[in-house]
Parts: C-alpha cells; structure tokens; sequence
C-alpha cells in the first residue's frame, strides 16, 4: 500500500504532476490512500537545528571528522580540511557561512539546549512516520512542493541567496533528521520547468523503496 503525504503550501500544477506516480502505482496494483503527518511540517525547523550547530561542531572544531565515534580517522584528510577552511575561509558559501555563525551562537549563548531540543524532538518526527509507514508499504510526496525558484543574481543580497537555497528543503530535510530512505524520481514538466516525486520507505527497508522507484521508471 502506497500513502499520499498531503501538505500545505503545495502548488496546484505540482500536485498534479504528482498525482501521475500515484495513478501508475495503482494501475499495478497498489491500493492508494491520502494521509497527513502534522508533525512534518515542523521537521525542517527540527533538522535546522540539529544540522546547524551539529555541522558547527563538526565542521569546524571537529574539522569535518569530530571526536568519540568508533571509526577510522583519515588524518591526511583531517589535516587537508582544517588547512583549507582556516587559509580560506571566505571561499565557504554563503550559506556555509551563515550556518557556521549561527551555530557558534546559538552554541554559546544557549549552550547547546536547541541541539538537544531538537534531538528529543527528532523521536517524535521519527514515530510519527513510523506509525504511518506500518500500514503503508511507502509514502509519496512531491520533493520540492513547488516548481523551482529563478538562480539568484550574482549580486542578490544574503538573505535572499540564503533563502533560495533552504527554501527547497521542506519535504528532504524532514528525513535526514528522521533517518527514513528517501528518493526523488522525475515526473513530468510544468511550465518548461522538471517536477519530482519523493518517495520515503521504512527504515532499513531500501529493497521495497527501489522496487517501488523502479516499477515507476519502467512505466
């Protein structure tokens, strides 16, 4: 069985792309049914979070590796990426850099309490697709729930580079802090501009995930 993740701020021409995936997986056979997870649309708010001081710790007083995990240390490589980001630290993107600084405060000042805020929180994100995905083989989604945004101008402001480049991680990132398989196929165009189908399986579950992914392709 196949759910349908619905969601607000979804645009009418990329639900209705969208809606291709789901007709093809019915007519092999899947039963089809819409469901919501509220808890989703916080799930960008819980991954920004955790990926901002969490890449603030690793990336840069970790210098990419961090410490105390069970696993082989590549010191050439360790030592490669704290000489580049230190020489160069301005060669780091816009959005890079934004997160960095962000992470340092929120490090400093709130001493690490949205990190484990947001750690907590991830459980309940993580339940809350789990309890759908048990009656539910996978879900389906659009990947980005609008069509894609104009590439900023060279001279755009930070803010707005910022924005155009996180605006696109609604749907993706909720999974990365959830730990769910996630992959985006193509399904169709709107207005000359590439539409994408998501679809998430259970965890430790890619098999039925590319299965799903390949009966699609071959339609």
């Amino acid at each position: 069985m196949a759910a349908r993740l619905v969601e607000a701020g979804l645009s009418v021409r990329v639900w209705n792309r969208t809606r291709g995936p789901e007709r093809v997986l019915a007519k092999l056979g899947a039963t089809t049914a819409e469901v919501s997870i509220p808890l989703h649309l916080d799930g960008l708010a819980i991954w920004n979070a955790l990926i901002i001081e969490g890449a603030t710790e690793l990336m840069i007083k970790g210098n990419a590796f961090g410490t105390n995990w069970d696993g082989h240390y590549v010191t050439s490589l360790l030592d490669a990426f704290a000489r580049g980001w230190r020489s160069r630290p301005d060669d780091m993107s816009e959005t890079v850099k934004t997160g960095l600084f962000f992470g340092e405060y929120a490090r400093r000042y709130y001493h690490g309490r949205y990190y484990a805020k947001a750690q907590n929180l991830r459980r309940s994100l993580r339940a809350a697709y789990d309890d759908v995905l048990a009656t539910h083989d996978v879900l389906l989604m659009p990947t980005i729930p609008f069509r894609a945004t104009p590439i900023p101008a060279p001279d755009a402001s930070r803010e707005d580079y910022v924005a155009r480049a996180f605006d696109m991680i609604g749907n993706t990132a909720p999974f990365d802090a959830s730990g769910h398989p996630a992959m985006s196929i193509p399904c169709g165009m709107a207005g000359g501009l590439p539409i994408g189908a998501m679809l998430v399986g259970r965890r430790l579950e890619e098999p039925m995930l590319l299965r799903a992914a390949a009966a699609l392709a071959m339609e």
